[in-house]
């Protein structure tokens, strides 16, 4: 069914959910103690950031600036993954080796971080996000801040990197808007195959009647969602639950223009080689699809890219690399802020 299995966190224990929170903030807490004065040659400069959607959601995330006078023209803005935060320790980790190889990153939490927050108060009444109560079709409100944030820091242009659950809502986030500002998209141990899942009409049933009586964040017990969360799930588009159309012509990538780039690890558990391989079968015999479309797998990398984090930074920084060369023929490279 269609949230048996949540998308990526979820997959750790809670306990250890925890420790990795504990864990990423410290080095956090120390590089911003030391941002005082001119930026040192060779420093990466490193800073908690807010950003508010549309909607009057506040979005906490980090900003890895790259050593003074080595910033490229282009930012990377990523996305997490389900249960988890923009501090988890990989992204850190990716983010940091990014910043060596001269490019800004942003690591942005949406409004689905964690098991479940406190998305927003309006008029004194409290509205959850995560994992179990968020609604992630509205993730597109807090992509769009971020991208907006990298804009107000000189950036025309962003690479835009969504990991696991993160994939998806980076990828349903272009397929929707086709914001020209993003230069390229990455989809990092993301859902590969579509999603052909069922869910029982008693839970459907279930979800429709707690949200009729009022009740969104009432959860449905099979699937140990909320009942918006769930229903939303259930309901997207049938473009997007195959979305690189391996079925059907009516796929979501069909609606994205700018050059994609599918990333797994060769021992995660979301897809492999052949899938790769399928997805580029799949778009091309697509009327419409990407300007460019790559697969990378990184050998001995588990879906989290634990131990693998440089490896990773180095394929994103590589193939980015290239979408600047390609703009720079073309005379429309982004300035560099």
């Amino acid at each position: 069914m269609v949230v048996a299995r949540l998308k990526a966190g979820l997959k750790m224990a809670v306990p250890a959910t925890v420790f990795a929170m504990l864990c990423t903030s410290l080095p956090l807490e120390r590089s911003l103690a030391a941002q005082t004065g001119e930026q040192k040659a060779g420093e990466i400069r490193e800073r908690i950031v807010q950003v508010q959607t549309n909607d009057n959601v506040t979005d906490a995330g980090a900003l890895f600036t790259p050593p003074k006078n080595e910033a490229k023209e282009i930012a990377v803005i990523w996305v997490h993954g389900a249960t988890i935060n923009f501090y988890s320790p990989t992204y850190v980790a990716i983010s940091r080796a990014l910043a060596n190889r001269g490019f800004t990153v942003v690591t942005g939490n949406t409004r689905m971080h964690d098991l479940g927050n406190d998305e927003a108060w309006p008029g004194g009444k409290r509205i959850r996000g995560g994992t179990y109560w968020g609604i992630p079709s509205e993730q597109v409100r807090d992509i769009a801040a971020w991208i907006d944030f990298a804009q107000r820091l000189g950036f025309k242009h962003v690479v835009l990197v969504g990991h696991s659950a993160g994939a998806n809502a980076a990828r349903e986030y272009q397929a929707k808007t086709q914001d020209p500002r993003v230069a390229g998209l990455v989809l990092a141990s993301g859902d590969v195959r579509p999603d052909t899942r069922i869910p029982p009409p008693e839970w459907v049933s279930k979800a429709k009647q707690d949200i009729s009586d009022g009740k969104p964040e009432e959860l449905v017990q099979g699937p140990f969602l909320s009942a918006g969360t769930f229903l939303d799930l259930v309901n997207r588009p049938p473009g997007f639950k195959d979305f690189f159309g391996a079925l059907s012509n009516d796929a979501g990538v069909s609606r994205i223009q700018c050059p994609l780039l599918v990333l797994l690890g060769t021992d995660g558990d979301v897809g492999n080689e052949e899938d790769l391989k399928q997805i580029k079968a799949s778009i091309e015999r697509l009327p419409t699809h990407p300007s460019r479309v790559d697969t990378s797998l990184i050998q001995g990398a588990d879906h989290m890219y634990d131990g693998h984090e440089d490896r990773v930074a180095q394929v994103i920084a590589s193939w980015s690399d290239t979408l600047l060369s390609a703009n720079a023929e073309k005379g429309g490279a982004p300035n560099n802020p």
